[in-house]
């Protein structure tokens, strides 16, 4: 009896239905045969096609050939059996990974017990060996999450001769600004070139952003109300002075747009300013060259990777500025690796845990995070403080032997502060006798936090020669796609790294 045309109705119906498979995509959730919870970063492979689960278990795995009943779906994560297994045979939205309990004498791949500095000894030395930055073309998909959230905006008008600068109106300025804000930014793309080398290119593919326009600040608007009271009540050949703390600065009545942009006269309080000018620069580029700004994103994702040179992760190759404990051996899919962790020695900024491969001392994933603020400032009521810096690398083996990037998150935390008394006097150089005639003064108190979370996965990496790269030409018209809530249809027929459930529930507070 032949039993194929039954077969193949039953694999129709549990690949399409029970597994959600759309237009060649499968998503599933990993969870944990034990406790039921989710797996996070669980590898998800079939035939050449690969993907990683998100940080609720969460995967979508797009495949561009045709697959079979017997082609198998592998699925592993540190710490569990690996599951192999013919996809005809799932039959549920959910897949189960049974822990694995690891015995040391199963995993030693040599007759010698190395010591956690030996080990890291190897992995320096075989840092050119298994590390190429080599020219490649990569295709990547890119998320980044922008949060920026005021917890502070008060000023308390102490003083002021112009009726209309008063408490009240100065309150209805802040209140324009929104108080917390998230934006969403995603791309696939193919990537060329080599970071390292100062040799980047992008073919932008598709985009989106995500984010509520009603809270974008209408500087322009804001702009011109300041400008409407100042030229009703400012007379002609006026100029401001304004002094905030000890130091002060001169602007001409017709700068007044710039009213509130004051130029101290400190080098340090110039250097704590510096990464909200980037922030703002930033913004502009994202607005004139979309495609471009990503680029500059990827390229420094790329550099600050711990295997390169100056890198400010600095655990692997400054390694007399940490400690390293050897906490057990392990797997990691199939392959045996030592795990190590690291805390600083003195000054180091960071802690966490090298996972490597215990036959090429290979790195292949690493998990970390600040133990210190990395950088902090404060000086005359203005304080940065950078607190937050964590995230988790993993690395593959491509077809050249070389290891990769093939998973990045990463997620930074600047809080900005300030905190000191602000005085605008209009001072004027026609009117004879007085020279001053007015003024507004008042204590300003400011504090904003602001974090980037960064998501990037690499589905393929092939090395290109230097001819392939210089042929290659950019032309990104590409432009991103505004949503002002999550659409689910909008990345079908393109790998992407599944979004957690607030991105799925974000909606802004007015859709156009």
């Amino acid at each position: 009896m032949n039993s194929r045309p039954i077969l193949l109705p039953l694999f129709t119906f549990l690949l399409f239905n029970l597994f959600n498979v759309n237009a060649q995509s499968l998503s599933a959730t990993v969870i944990d045969s034990v406790s039921q919870q989710p797996i996070p970063f669980a590898s998800v492979q079939l035939k050449e096609n690969w993907a990683i689960t998100n940080e609720e278990g969460n995967f979508n795995l797009i495949f561009d050939e045709a697959i079979s009943e017997a082609d198998s779906l592998t699925v592993s994560s540190m710490g569990y059996e690996t599951l192999i297994r013919p996809i005809a045979e799932f039959n549920s939205t959910k897949i189960s990974l049974v822990p694995k309990a690891i015995e040391l004498r199963e995993v030693i791949v040599s007759n010698k017990n190395y010591t956690a500095e030996e080990i890291m000894d190897f992995v320096e030395d075989n840092l050119e060996k298994n590390y190429t930055n080599d020219l490649s073309k990569k295709r990547l998909f890119h998320r980044t999450t922008n949060t920026d959230r005021w917890t502070k905006s008060d000023f308390k008008v102490k003083k002021s001769s112009i009726d209309v600068l008063n408490q009240q109106f100065i309150d209805s300025v802040i209140n324009t600004v929104p108080k917390s804000d998230t934006y969403y930014s995603e791309i696939v793309g193919d990537l060329y070139g080599d970071p390292s080398k100062e040799l980047l290119k992008l073919d932008l593919l598709k985009a989106s952003k995500l984010f509520d326009k009603s809270n974008e600040l209408d500087a322009e608007k804001l702009e011109e109300k300041f400008n409407e009271i100042l030229r009703d009540n400012v007379k002609p050949g006026s100029y401001f002075k304004i002094k905030s703390g000890l130091f002060g600065t001169k602007i001409d009545a017709d700068e007044v747009s710039e009213l509130l942009e004051t130029e101290v006269d400190s080098s340090e309080v110039a250097a704590a300013n510096e990464e909200l000018e980037k922030r703002k620069k930033d913004k502009e580029e994202q607005q004139k060259n979309y495609a471009k700004w990503k680029k500059n994103q990827l390229n420094d994702i790329f550099l600050s990777l711990p295997t390169e040179e100056d890198s400010k992760l600095n655990f692997i190759l400054k390694t007399r500025k940490y400690d390293y404990t050897l906490q057990e051996f392990t797997y990691l899919g199939d392959e045996a690796v030592y795990v190590i962790s690291f805390k600083p020695s003195g000054s180091a900024d960071y802690e966490g845990t090298l996972y490597v491969n215990a036959e090429d001392f290979a790195v292949v994933q690493i998990d970390y995070s600040n133990v210190k603020p990395t950088k902090k400032f404060n000086l005359l009521g203005i304080s940065t403080n950078y607190y937050l810096s964590k995230g988790k690398i993993i690395y593959n083996k491509n077809k050249d032997n070389h290891y990769s990037v093939r998973y990045l998150e990463s997620e930074s935390g600047m809080r900005v502060g300030v905190k000191r008394p602000l005085k605008i006097i209009e001072k004027n150089k026609i009117v004879k006798g007085k020279n001053k005639q007015n003024e507004l003064s008042g204590d300003m108190d400011f504090v904003i936090i602001g974090s980037e979370k960064n998501e990037l996965i690499v589905f393929d990496s092939n090395h290109i020669n230097q001819s392939a790269y210089d042929g290659f030409t950019e032309n990104n018209t590409v432009s991103p796609t505004y949503m002002p809530k999550y659409d689910p249809t909008f990345w079908e027929g393109y790998a992407i790294i599944e979004p957690n459930t607030a991105i799925k529930e974000f909606k802004a507070a007015s859709i156009d």
